[in-house]
């Protein structure tokens, strides 16, 4: 069955789609699954064996520039690649109007989310399957019974990310890995909570990796550690090198970002702080411990992060 998934990003919200791939995988004999993707997250769908191949897209920036001969081009190479094969199913995973174009551009079946069930209801008027899903509940959920829906079968068993083959053997020196930075100032820690949380995290012998993405997270990263020993700022890395530093670290402590959903996807003890965002649709999630604290306009204490630290780092915290 050849299967076409359009999800474009983002970061977190495409590790959230894992466990749907993995499903469908288990489900579906002879599953051959291509995948729509952003260009700045096309390494997620190549770390799952079921997919087939990645079909990569530039919406964020073909959009500067819409009209340019260069963007008219890459937009007719990706339509000309779609329409190239027919799809048993096209499933939208998405559900918004900036990625009706790919789906409309592929021939198959074309499932997605009824009119009452996603964001943005006029996405279902493309659909020729609509399926109603329970809106407030969380990501790794929906997607999970959405894709039941689509190929009819029955979710059961804890979310499987199909990360393992991410994790390393190779010995290094125990360290926890800090996301100290957000897209928005909202949602920022106190620096003096994140001190806190690192003198508990030395004082168990491990070292501090920060990560930083732009040069203003990187000035902040660098002021937060500033004089502190083995503690450093990590250069600015692939998708899948940063996979790598996550998978190999004791715990993960971050606002609630992609990189931190990635830490915890990958079995990886997640500690997330929650403050302009809820973890009521986006809590983090994984099979070691995890822990999503704090919530919409509430900012978790300093006591609540440093409590699920020390269970984290208990014998018993992954159990």
């Amino acid at each position: 069955m050849r299967i076409l998934i359009v999800r474009t990003s983002s970061l977190g919200d495409l590790i959230h789609m894992l466990p749907a791939i993995t499903d469908i995988e288990r489900h579906v004999p002879n599953a051959v699954i291509d995948w729509v993707v952003e260009e700045n997250f096309a390494e997620i769908p190549r770390w799952h064996q079921a997919v087939e191949d990645t079909i990569v897209v530039a919406h964020r920036r073909w959009r500067r520039s819409w009209w340019s001969a260069k963007t008219r081009f890459e937009r007719k190479v990706v339509v000309d690649r779609l329409q190239s094969v027919n799809y048993d199913i096209v499933l939208d995973m998405q559900g918004l109007l900036k990625s009706i174009g790919f789906v409309r551009a592929a021939h198959g079946v074309k499932h997605g989310l009824s009119w009452t069930s996603t964001q943005e209801s006029l996405c279902s008027l493309f659909y020729d399957v609509k399926h109603p899903v329970a809106f407030h509940q969380p990501a790794v959920i929906r997607q999970r019974l959405l894709a039941a829906a689509t190929f009819g079968y029955t979710v059961s068993g804890q979310p499987d990310f199909g990360l393992d083959h991410l994790a390393t053997n190779a010995p290094v020196a125990p360290y926890a890995v800090i996301m100290p930075s957000a897209s928005r100032d909202d949602k920022l820690w106190p620096a003096s909570d994140w001190q806190a949380v690192f003198d508990a995290l030395q004082a168990h012998g491990l070292g501090l990796r920060l990560l930083a993405g732009n040069n203003a997270e990187q000035a902040r990263a660098e002021g937060l550690i500033e004089a502190r020993s083995n503690a450093v700022v990590t250069p600015k890395s692939s998708l899948t090198e940063l996979a790598a530093l996550l998978a190999g670290a004791r715990v993960m402590v971050g606002l609630d970002s992609g990189l931190t959903h990635l830490a915890a996807a990958l079995g990886t003890d997640t500690i997330g702080i929650y403050k302009a965002s809820t973890p009521a649709r986006t809590p983090v999630e994984g099979r070691g411990f995890v822990a999503s604290l704090g919530n919409q306009d509430r900012s978790p204490s300093q006591g609540e992060v440093l409590e699920a630290l020390r269970a984290a780092l208990s014998p018993s915290g992954a159990e």
